[in-house]
C-alpha cells in the first residue's frame, strides 16, 4: 500500500505545474520518439512471443508478462516507418492507456525527461508523421517527437460511439439537445470520439487542441460579455496538452471569477489509482477514461442534474 501511496504522491505533485516526464526512445531509425511517463508501467527485454493468426499487421504477437497476455505492437510500422526485427535483445514498453494494457516494440530507449508543457510544441503542418504525432520538443538540439497512441491503438482496435436507444431516450438528455460543449484535445482521434458521442445528444461542440487555446476561447466569450454558465454546459479537457495541460488550464478556470463555476470534466486515457487525487487537486467536476460513451452519457446526466430543482 505504501508504494501506490508513494505513487499517487510523487505523480500528483507535477498537477497544476504545467510539467510533464517523458520517455525518449528510438525505432528504427535515430530520430528520438517519446510518450508521458504516466503511462508506462516497465521496460523490460523482449520475452518469448507467441504469433497470433490473423493479427492486425502491426501486432508482432502476444506475450505473457507476469501473469498477463499482452499484444505486442510493432510502434515503428504502426506509425508509417520501416517495421522492427523483434529478437531476444529487443525491447518492449510496457505501458496502459484507456484501461488497456499493451506492450510497444522499440529500437532503444533513451531516457526519462521532466520537462514544462510550455516546452512541448504541436507539430508543424509541414510534419510528414504529423499525422501520428501530438507534439514535438526539443532536448540538447534534437527534436524529439511525441507519438499519439491514441491513434495508434485506435487504428489496430476501432472504437465504437454508438450510445443504446434506450439509454438516448432518458427524458433528462433532452436538456441537452441545443446547449454547448467545449472539448480541448490535442489527440484528434479523442476528439472525434468526443465529438461522435455527444453529437448524438444534440449537443453543439467546440474544439480546441491545446489548454492554452482553450483557455483563451473561454476568455475571448467571456470578454464578448457571454455568461459562460449559461453558453456551456460543460468542458471535457485531456490532461496532457502541449502549451497548457489540462490541470493548469482547470486551475485558470477555477481562478477566472467570470468562469469559475463551469462544470469541468478531466477526460484522459491515464487510469490508476492517482487519477482521484488528480481530479480533486485541481477542483475538477467529474473524470471520466476515454472511449468510454456510455460513461460519458453519465457524466452528462450528473451536470444536467445539478440544474434539477431540490
Amino acid at each position: 500500500m505504501a508504494g501506490i501511496l508513494d505513487s499517487v504522491d510523487q505523480r500528483t505533485r507535477l498537477v497544476g505545474q504545467n510539467r510533464l516526464e517523458i520517455l525518449m526512445f528510438r525505432l528504427a531509425g535515430r530520430q528520438k520518439f517519446a510518450i508521458n511517463v504516466f503511462k508506462v508501467q516497465e521496460v523490460v527485454q523482449l520475452p518469448k512471443m507467441t504469433l497470433m493468426p490473423h493479427r492486425h499487421s502491426s501486432v508482432c504477437g502476444v506475450i505473457n508478462l507476469r501473469g498477463q497476455t499482452l499484444p505486442v505492437i510493432d510502434l515503428s510500422l504502426a506509425i508509417g516507418l520501416r517495421p522492427l526485427v523483434p529478437d531476444e535483445r529487443s525491447t518492449i514498453i510496457v505501458t496502459e492507456y484507456n484501461r488497456t494494457v499493451q506492450a510497444f516494440l522499440v529500437g532503444s530507449v533513451d531516457r526519462i525527461l521532466n520537462l514544462n508543457w510550455d516546452e512541448v510544441m504541436p507539430p508543424p503542418s509541414t510534419a510528414g508523421r504529423q499525422h501520428y504525432l501530438t507534439a514535438i520538443t526539443k532536448v540538447e538540439n534534437e527534436l524529439v517527437e511525441v507519438i499519439d497512441v491514441e491513434k495508434v491503438l485506435a487504428e489496430i482496435v476501432p472504437y465504437d460511439t454508438s450510445i443504446p436507444a434506450e439509454r438516448l431516450a432518458d427524458p433528462l438528455l433532452e436538456r441537452a439537445r441545443g446547449r454547448e460543449v467545449l472539448c480541448v484535445d490535442d489527440s484528434s482521434v479523442a476528439l472525434a470520439q468526443l465529438r461522435d458521442t455527444l453529437v448524438q445528444l444534440g449537443v453543439t461542440i467546440h474544439t480546441a487542441t491545446d489548454g492554452l487555446k482553450g483557455l483563451n476561447m473561454l476568455r475571448a466569450w467571456a470578454d464578448a460579455g457571454e455568461v459562460l454558465t449559461d453558453k456551456l454546459l460543460m468542458v471535457f479537457t485531456d490532461a496532457e496538452m502541449p502549451e497548457m495541460d489540462g490541470y493548469r488550464l482547470t486551475t485558470e478556470i477555477r481562478h477566472d471569477p467570470r468562469m469559475c463555476d463551469l462544470y469541468v470534466v478531466l477526460h484522459t486515457s491515464l487510469s490508476g489509482s492517482f487519477n482521484q487525487a488528480m481530479v480533486q487537486k485541481v477542483g475538477c467536476d467529474n473524470f471520466l477514461s476515454k472511449f468510454q460513451p456510455e460513461k460519458l452519457v453519465d457524466v452528462v446526466r450528473d451536470r444536467l442534474q445539478r440544474d434539477e430543482p431540490h
